[in-house]
């Protein structure tokens, strides 16, 4: 199969018009026009529904786009490890990671990342959905469980917890409870029992309800968690990796925490001698080492 069609096709199903794939691959609208018609007639089908408003896939385009995508991810992977010189860290990395960890763990410490490699270019991309890396819709993932995908090399950087803390002048106005049922006389923050989350958060949210607990906030993420609770509203359900940035919380009832939830740094097989994945796990240990030094100190 004739890969030029192929590229002009993937850009027409793309783009989903003649004119706009020839904008990008820098050709005529005929042009496009009679690669794809010659591309139909070599494989015997029809790859596109003709309609006024563009042109839409017909089943068969279906099959051979999803085809043509997955190569066009290989080729930008492997075009990424070709640009990694030998002695320069550069270019994009796309990193993925929950709402959380990524705007109130990772994020602050990409100073540091840059203040060694300045000419990357960091794509953050904060979701709780799983994004599919060996289909390369992200470089790196951190994430709070194992992955399960295939092809996969993976690295345990930590074990969290989810824990209680409140800010200081609300403990000052309402009191320090003192054991799990003084939780009754106060208002407690966490996150929305329908927002993605980690099983043990969860389950810990559902055990402090039991409580009686007559006023409550539920956040969808815990970046609005955090907000509520430094703004003294009550206490709140936090990871204790908070800690070390907010040293001022208060952590509130210390024996009751959630189990352990893992955290693992994760991306693909073919990504394993990329220097732009290398910086980046390289700088998330070293900045995981730095936290639990402090931890213990």
């Amino acid at each position: 199969m004739d890969w030029d069609k192929l590229r002009i096709f993937h850009a027409v199903a793309d783009k989903g018009s003649l004119t706009h794939a020839g904008d990008v691959l820098h050709l005529s609208q005929s042009a496009v026009s009679r690669q794809i018609r010659a591309l139909e007639e070599s494989l015997n089908c029809t790859l596109f529904h003709r309609h006024a408003r563009g042109l839409i896939l017909t089943e068969q385009g279906e099959l051979l786009f999803d085809a043509t995508q997955a190569m066009m991810k290989r080729l930008d992977a492997a075009a990424a490890r070709i640009r990694d010189s030998e002695d320069e860290v550069f270019g994009e990395l796309r990193v993925t990671t929950t709402t959380g960890f990524g705007t109130l763990w990772l994020a602050p410490r990409l100073a540091n990342l840059y203040k060694k490699f300045p000419a990357l270019k960091i794509d953050l991309m904060l979701e709780e959905s799983v994004l599919d890396l060996p289909m390369r819709e992200a470089d790196v993932a951190i994430r709070m469980k194992e992955p399960s995908q295939a092809d996969l090399i993976r690295k345990r950087l930590m074990n969290i917890r989810m824990r209680l803390y409140a800010s200081p002048r609300y403990l000052e106005e309402a009191g320090t409870p003192h054991r799990p049922e003084d939780l009754s006389q106060h208002r407690l923050i966490s996150q929305n029992a329908g927002a993605p989350q980690v099983a043990a958060g969860a389950t810990l949210v559902q055990q402090l309800m039991t409580y009686d607990i007559p006023s409550t906030l539920s956040v969808n993420n815990y970046y609005g968690v955090l907000q509520a609770v430094l703004n003294h509203l009550g206490i709140g359900v936090l990871p204790d990796y908070l800690t070390d940035d907010f040293p001022d919380l208060v952590h509130v009832l210390p024996e009751v925490e959630s189990a352990e939830v893992p955290v693992f740094l994760a991306y693909p097989e073919e990504l394993r001698h990329s220097k732009r994945v290398a910086a980046f796990r390289d700088f998330v240990t070293d900045e995981i080492f730095a936290y639990r030094k402090r931890q213990q100190g």
